[in-house]
């Protein structure tokens, strides 16, 4: 067998011929657009959309410059600069029929923990035109009980004492958009790629709320310069495995040290407001809207609160990936009765969709038995996710009388979950969450005060004064203290 050719750009041209590659002369591209958290999302989705487009049109100016601002992001860092900033995207399809392709759109990558300058002054460029952000929900420092900028975090408090050092994004935002502002450069568009309602509005709160404690007057400047569309991105990416890299070997004799990989469908919708330029997306199928709001709600109340939903029933159950919940007729069931019979009635009009052909699909995707989306990686950081997922659809329904037990029987799962980090069978269950001895310590109150746990006001706010839901919660919960089988529940619920 052929040695794996390592990939590179001097390898480009000696790639199989059935590995796409790009088209376009990177030596050419200038980075438009700073992206930081460059992690598989990323590499699925904004960066496999721009390099479409630049394979399409000719226009240099929309390389990605990636940022990393942790020191975990370091492994990234290395890997993609050895690789001369490639990587292979791997479409993998429901037949067993796999795509893939090399990704050139970004060009560069700078490690803001290494160099915080480095960052700031390339965030402060004239030719940078967008600022992207795939940071996760909790990378946004929110204050669960106000929902305001979370000022006590140490890493604010040492960003607001240290502008030219920081640890977070929006220390690096603020610093850059400061330097610009300085300098008589117009401010970039601040573009949110996250899985959050009102990504853009909450990012534009949290910037705003930041640059205040550091100068009130470019607070204000920000108010009125900065644009930051709302938008809805959708692409399900599993974590890379051993598997993948090995794959890429045997099949396709391509060393790739981090490919991605992603289901084929691929969605973004984004509120056309970016006052100094953007990609022309819309030729590679982004579309553009004047609100995004109802799309995004029905993306976030379906599509990841039903990640949510089979991602703590199947970890108790004792499942290991989404596709496996799926393949399961009791789960495939629960799962399209919580869409239809909770999640839907609380939704807004979403013009263009056809939501049962929408839901059927969502099914069908989470069913890719060639997309292994590990439940371990679905559950992590929950405490961040249920807030933005899950828990408004029960107030919502609380608040017009619908059901909310299907919903309660995920958050008793959960309980159960934190309380034993194991599934029904006694098997350790992977905990990663920035809450997870809380989250612990309230499930094991659970036994004497059975309320303990929803009362953890940074997850659920007040939801255990709702006398309804405390009372349907404490129900799912004695189930759950009878038998840790969930689909014992589940079909109860069903029936």
């Amino acid at each position: 067998m052929n040695t794996p050719l390592a990939l590179n750009e001097e390898n480009l041209s000696s790639l199989p011929d059935e590995l796409e590659r790009p088209t376009y002369d990177r030596g050419r591209l200038t980075a438009g657009i700073v992206h930081v958290g460059v992690g598989g999302f990323h590499r699925s989705h904004e960066a496999f959309y721009t390099d479409r487009l630049l394979d399409g049109d000719g226009n240099t100016q929309w390389g990605i410059c990636g940022v990393g601002v942790r020191g975990s992001d370091r492994k990234m860092a290395t890997i993609l600069k050895q690789q001369d900033y490639l990587y292979t995207l791997m479409v993998k399809h429901p037949d067993g029929k796999i795509e893939p392709r090399v990704i050139g759109s970004i060009v560069d990558f700078l490690m803001g923990c290494d160099d915080p300058a480095a960052v700031i002054d390339k965030m402060a460029d004239p030719e940078t035109k967008i600022v992207s952000l795939s940071i996760t929900e909790g990378g946004y420092n929110v204050d669960a009980e106000t929902g305001d900028f979370d000022a006590s975090n140490p890493d604010a408090v040492h960003d607001v004492n240290h502008p030219l050092q920081p640890r977070l994004v929006f220390g690096y935002l603020t610093a850059a958009l400061q330097k610009r502002r300085k300098n008589g450069v117009p401010a970039f568009t601040v573009q949110s790629c996250d899985n959050i309602q009102h990504n853009g509005d909450l990012t534009r709160k949290m910037l705003v709320g930041f640059a205040r404690l550091q100068d009130s007057e470019l607070a204000d400047w920000i108010e009125r310069e900065v644009s930051f569309p709302n938008a809805m991105v959708d692409r399900i990416t599993p974590v890379t495995t051993d598997a993948d890299i090995e794959l890429l070997r045997t099949r396709f004799n391509v060393d790739d040290q981090w490919p991605v990989v992603s289901e084929p469908f691929c969605q973004w919708v984004i509120e056309d407001r970016f006052p100094i330029g953007r990609p022309d997306w819309q030729d590679v199928d982004v579309q553009f809207v004047p609100d995004v709001a109802p799309y995004e709600k029905m993306k976030l109340r379906l599509l990841n609160a039903g990640h949510s939903v089979l991602g703590i029933l199947g970890s108790v159950y004792g499942y290991q990936t989404i596709d496996e919940c799926v393949r399961d007729d009791l789960f495939r069931q629960y799962l399209r009765q919580f869409f239809d019979v909770e999640a839907t009635p609380v939704l807004d009009p979403v013009e263009g969709i056809d939501l049962d052909e929408y839901k059927a699909t969502l099914i069908e995707r989470f069913g890719n038995p060639n997309v292994k989306d590990n439940l371990a990686r679905i559950c992590l950081e929950s405490s961040s996710k249920l807030p933005v997922f899950l828990i408004p659809t029960i107030r919502d329904n609380l608040a017009k009388g619908g059901s909310v037990q299907y919903a309660a029987l995920v958050v008793a799962a959960w309980c159960y979950y934190s309380d034993k980090h194991a599934d029904r069978h006694g098997q350790p269950l992977d905990v990663t969450d920035g809450l997870k001895e809380s989250l612990h310590d309230a499930a094991q109150s659970s036994r004497e005060d059975r309320l303990s746990f929803l009362k953890l006001q940074q997850v659920f706010g007040d939801l255990a004064d709702n006398e309804r839901f405390a009372q349907t919660y404490t129900e799912m919960l004695d189930r759950m203290e009878r038998t840790a089988d969930v689909s014992e529940h589940m079909r109860a619920i069903i029936q």
